[in-house]
Parts: C-alpha cells; structure tokens; sequence
C-alpha cells in the first residue's frame, strides 16, 4: 500500500512552495529579495496559524484537556 498525503504533509510543502517562490521571485525580477522572501514568509505564517488554529490536530476541542501519559 502506498503512501497517502495528509493535511500537514500539504501545508508543509505549501510553506516550502511559498518561500521558494519568494526566492524566485527576488531573483527573477525587479522586487528586492528582502521584500518577495518576506512577502512569502507572511504567507507562511497564514498557513501556519490556519493548520493550528482553524484545523487544528485535535478532533474536539475537549481533546486539548487530555493527560498526556508518556510525560508522566
């Protein structure tokens, strides 16, 4: 059986997709590298705060309340 993408392997490479576009960007035309790459490090941001707060990796909201085992 073969390997099947999840949401967080999708926002991961949508991160690296937008930094690296920023790099081309800088490089590719007139916008100074500083401004593309940090254009797209905002994108990132976006992507991260929606992964974590919008789709979060809990299935309800009372599963944030659960005791961690291993760290007892």
């Amino acid at each position: 059986m073969g390997y099947t993408w999840q949401y967080y392997d999708l926002v991961l490479a949508a991160i690296f997709l937008s930094l690296a576009a920023g790099v081309v960007v800088g490089q590719m035309t007139t916008v100074p590298a500083t401004t593309s790459v940090t254009a797209a490090g905002f994108l990132g941001t976006v992507l991260v705060g929606h992964s974590l707060f919008v789709n979060g990796p809990v299935d309800e909201p009372e599963d944030l309340t659960d005791e961690v085992d291993t760290l007892n």
